[in-house]
């Protein structure tokens, strides 16, 4: 019996479902559910979709105190956005632990049926980012070569200097 129970802490998932429930959200309105990273860092991923290809609603992910500041018209943050339309979805890597909400925002004039669905996952170390954006990838080539051209120029300055004399 010692020896079953690492192994079954072993087999534990480390992904959990905070919630995968419809909701109806009432135009202009929204709705949020609480994600409390307490302990550790981890991915958190937030998906919608809705029957009707009219609704307008979108997702964020905020923390707790940029709700209450929402809540009472204050100018608030938001770490992640999802795009407006009938389903959208955003993954965000929450470093710092906390309280969090994901928001469900219905921007459409008529309410909206939204299946949510939110997880955790605590078995991913960082980001998901393995390489730079297109722009930046052509910044860091374009500052390079100015450098490589520019320290090839000083040097070529230098030798024709001292070969003329």
């Amino acid at each position: 019996m010692n020896r079953l129970f690492p192994l079954l802490l072993l087999a534990a998932s480390s992904r959990l479902e905070l919630v995968n429930e419809i909701y109806r959200i009432p135009q202009n309105e929204w709705k949020y559910v609480e994600v409390g990273l307490k302990q550790r860092p981890g991915l958190v991923s937030a998906a919608f979709s809705s029957s009707d290809p009219g609704n307008r609603v979108r997702l964020a992910l905020m923390r707790r105190e940029d709700l209450e500041r929402l809540r009472t018209g204050l100018p608030h943050g938001v770490l992640a956005v999802s795009h407006t339309g009938a389903s959208a979805a955003l993954t965000e890597y929450i470093a710092v632990a906390g309280d969090y909400v994901v928001l469900v925002d219905n921007l459409g004039e008529s309410p909206a049926m939204v299946h949510l669905r939110v997880t955790l996952d605590f078995s991913r170390r960082g980001p998901s980012v393995t390489q730079l954006s297109p722009q930046r990838q052509l910044a860091v080539i374009a500052i390079s070569f100015a450098v490589f051209f520019g320290i090839v120029t000083f040097s070529a300055r230098r030798l024709l200097r001292h070969l003329r004399r």
